[in-house]
Order: C-alpha cells, then sequence, then structure tokens
C-alpha cells in the first residue's frame, strides 16, 4: 500500500505541479497578484513565502493551486489593477489556459524523450494482418481467419491496427464490418465485439502479433533467395512455433548455420521453405536470414522525436474524446474510465515494468487531464474559458447570481463523477479478484 501510494504521488505530484506552474506563471506575466500556490488542499502544512506569494503543501496531497488576488467575482479585491477580475477577458483565458496547456506540453516532452531513447517503429502501419483470433469470439464466428489482411474497418480504408483497436474498443456490443484480402480476393465481414464486463471496452478476439508477419525482406540475404515475402505470417521456425522477432533470432541463432525449415502462411496458403541463416559483417557476426517484422526499435534525433511525440499525443488525445463521445452516446461503459485507484494501482504497475512504462504513463494521464480540465465543465478550467468566451460575445459580465448558481452545479456534477470514478474502481477490484 505504501509503495502505491508512493508512485501514484510521484505521478500526480509531477502533473499537478505542471499544472499549476503553468497558471502561476501566466498570471504573473499577465501582471496578476498570486497569493498562494498550494501543492494539495486543506490545511497548511508548511511552506515558504516568496515575493507575494505563499509556496504551501497543504493536508490533502491529492490536487493543487493557484490563488489569485480577486479570482472570484465580487471579491473585495477585484477593483485592484493586480487582480485577476480586473484584466482584460482575453488575459484571463490565457491565464486559464496555460494550465492544461502545460500538460500538454509536459506530455509531449515525455514522448520526445521516449522516442529519442527507444521508438518502436511500425514499419507496415496500414492493412495489418490478423496473427492470432481466439477460439470463440466474435472474430472466429464472424468467419475471419488468421493471415487474413484488413483493407477496411468500418468506414476507414487502409486503417492501421491503432485505427482496427479504437474501433474494437468503442463498438462493444454493435456490430461493424470488416473488409479482408484473402488468397488475392476481397471478402467482406460483419464483426459484434463482446463487452468486457471489467472495463466496458469491446472485445474481438483477433491479435496482431506483429513479431510474426514479415515486413521486408534484405535482398540478396537466404530469407530472399528461399522465396520469402513482405507479409509472409510465419508460422513455425525449425519446428517451434514463432511468436516474436527475438524467438525467431533465437532459434536462427541456435541453429548453427544449418538449414531450417519455415512454415508460413501467403494468401490464406499454408506453406514450407528451407532457409540457411548466413552469418556476415553486416550481422555483426550472427547468423541471420535476413528478415524484418512489424516494427525495429530505432532511436530518433531531437526534431523527428519532437514531431513524433506530437503525432502520438494527437492520437491518443483523439482516443480519449471518442471514448468520451461513445460514452456520452451509451455505446460504451463508463466504466472504461480510471480513477484515483486505477490510476495508483497502474502506478505501481509501470513502476514495476521500468522506467520507460512508468514516464509513458505519466504522459498519457498528464494528456488526459489536459483533456478533462479543458471540457465545458463549471469548476473546471474548460468551464471558467466557456464563460468567458460568452462574456467576450455578450460584451458584458454575467450576474454574480448566474455564475454562483453555475459553479454550485458544477460543483454537484464533479462530486457526482468522483463518486462515480472511486465506485467503478473499487467494484473493478471486486471483479479482478
Amino acid at each position: 500500500m505504501l509503495e502505491t501510494v508512493f508512485w501514484v504521488l510521484v505521478l500526480l505530484g509531477v502533473m499537478i505541479l505542471i499544472h499549476e506552474l503553468g497558471h502561476y506563471w501566466a498570471a504573473l506575466a499577465c501582471g496578476i497578484k498570486v497569493e498562494t500556490f498550494s501543492f494539495g488542499f486543506g490545511p497548511r502544512l508548511f511552506g515558504f513565502r516568496r515575493g507575494q506569494t505563499d509556496f504551501r503543501i497543504s493536508a490533502i496531497p491529492f490536487g493543487g493551486y493557484v490563488r489569485m488576488l480577486g479570482e472570484q467575482a465580487g471579491d473585495e479585491h477585484a477593483v485592484d489593477p493586480r487582480s485577476f477580475q480586473a484584466k482584460p477577458r482575453w488575459q484571463r483565458a490565457i491565464v486559464i489556459f496555460a494550465g492544461p496547456l502545460m500538460n500538454v506540453v509536459l506530455a509531449v516532452g515525455i514522448g520526445t524523450g521516449l522516442f529519442m531513447h527507444a521508438y518502436p517503429k511500425y514499419i507496415d502501419s496500414t492493412n495489418p494482418v490478423i496473427g492470432k483470433i481466439q477460439p470463440g469470439t466474435p472474430a472466429e464466428q464472424s468467419g475471419l481467419q488468421v493471415g487474413d489482411r484488413i483493407l477496411q474497418i468500418g468506414n476507414q480504408k487502409s486503417p492501421s491496427w491503432m485505427d482496427v483497436q479504437t474501433t474494437e474498443a468503442l463498438s462493444g456490443g454493435q456490430a461493424f464490418n470488416v473488409v479482408v484480402e484473402r488468397k488475392g480476393a476481397k471478402r467482406s465481414f460483419q464483426v459484434t465485439p463482446l463487452t468486457d464486463p471489467k472495463t466496458g471496452a469491446g472485445l474481438a478476439g483477433w491479435f496482431l502479433e506483429p513479431g510474426v508477419v514479415i515486413a521486408e525482406v534484405a535482398p540478396n540475404m537466404a530469407a530472399a533467395a528461399a522465396g520469402l515475402r513482405p507479409g509472409d505470417l510465419l508460422l513455425t521456425v525449425a519446428g517451434q512455433p514463432v511468436t516474436s522477432l527475438d524467438g525467431v533470432q533465437k532459434i536462427i541463432s541456435q541453429a548453427n548455420g544449418t538449414p531450417v525449415e519455415v512454415a508460413f502462411m501467403r494468401d490464406g496458403a499454408f506453406q514450407k521453405v528451407s532457409v540457411t541463416p548466413v552469418a556476415t559483417s553486416a550481422t555483426g557476426g550472427q547468423a541471420r536470414i535476413g528478415i524484418l517484422f512489424g516494427y525495429e526499435v530505432v532511436k530518433l534525433p531531437f526534431p523527428a522525436a519532437v514531431a513524433e511525440s506530437v503525432r502520438w499525443n494527437a492520437q491518443r488525445a483523439t482516443l480519449l474524446y471518442q471514448v468520451l463521445d461513445s460514452i456520452v452516446e451509451r455505446r460504451i461503459s463508463a466504466r472504461t474510465l480510471d480513477g484515483p485507484i486505477g490510476i495508483a494501482r497502474r502506478s505501481k504497475e509501470a513502476a514495476h515494468e521500468g522506467a520507460v512504462s512508468f514516464f509513458d504513463l505519466m504522459a498519457m494521464v498528464s494528456l488526459n487531464l489536459a483533456v478533462f480540465n479543458l471540457l465545458p465543465i463549471p469548476l473546471l478550467d474548460g468551464g471558467v474559458l466557456l464563460l468567458l468566451f460568452i462574456e467576450m460575445l455578450i460584451r458584458r459580465d454575467m450576474s454574480l447570481q448566474v455564475k454562483e448558481a453555475v459553479f454550485k452545479l458544477g460543483f454537484v456534477f464533479l462530486m457526482m463523477i468522483v463518486v462515480f470514478v472511486i465506485y467503478n474502481d473499487i467494484s473493478k477490484l471486486f471483479t479482478n479478484g
């Protein structure tokens, strides 16, 4: 329990600090007096004062806030030229937007670092080949087979595997069409994923298995000479089942340069060839047959890593909005959402998996925090921005009574969300058990 609390405090602490720093720096840039910068809520435990700001650690560590002079409408200090309310609405909007923006910057920064360290580059990113189908699942019942190349899923043509997974996850209990290529011919199937009772996500029962689909065949190497081609689905090498790139390399190394039999699927047909591994200077003296699978790990230079991180986070943000939209339309269950207990459990698991997993989770949660904060819900940054935008349109302040009523409703709504996600996390724990 203590370990779980430690890792979730590290995870959330960094994001809260970055978020509040965004508000703080923007407020100072706009000439607004910041009275309090608090990590946590409730009574002040300890801290220090620098300039006009009290930097403090408060008793309840989950959250934080920046209190600005004259922040609330009707505040007696609102007339002070250094107060939040005395500033033009566009400056107030910048201050509010700066918090979520810093969370996006954090997510992009972490992603950049991860891609500079090790980036899983997918060689064949579109029209993925189904590498495995679980028996008795909707994918098998629909008639799909291992080796089918997915050409279209729903209305999405030439989908990536992420597109396939997104459609599957957001379609629990709802049918969608899948067009595949099998033995050179197009065939259409209808798949209705099951709904995972634990998460509410759709489950079709198919898997990409990128480690067993050949993406590239090196020229003048043994695999090319034997007739292997990109898109071939490896089944066994030297009689041993193939599940990953590392597994294939281990089997080939153990062959010590002797011929190995490779069984594979091509256009739905089972075939076998004999391949003799060769060790060359290009392979570092290790025996290889000259094939690359669905991805390879590379290190990106800084500009490319930034661009890839932006694209990666944009995909994640789009997926989150799709999930929220599907929840509102009741196409998937709200049980897909994780609350503080779920995040705590995942932070501990990620920490055990290593730094890469932990930072990846931190980037994802930071991005989710930014997206959630920008929702047009009163008390959240998005709700405040919406009210400011309305006031810009009507060119006057909304009445104090209306604002108070809106924020009271927002508080009740947020408390309902908090109660729900905590209940949801607890029910998942019992379901897991």
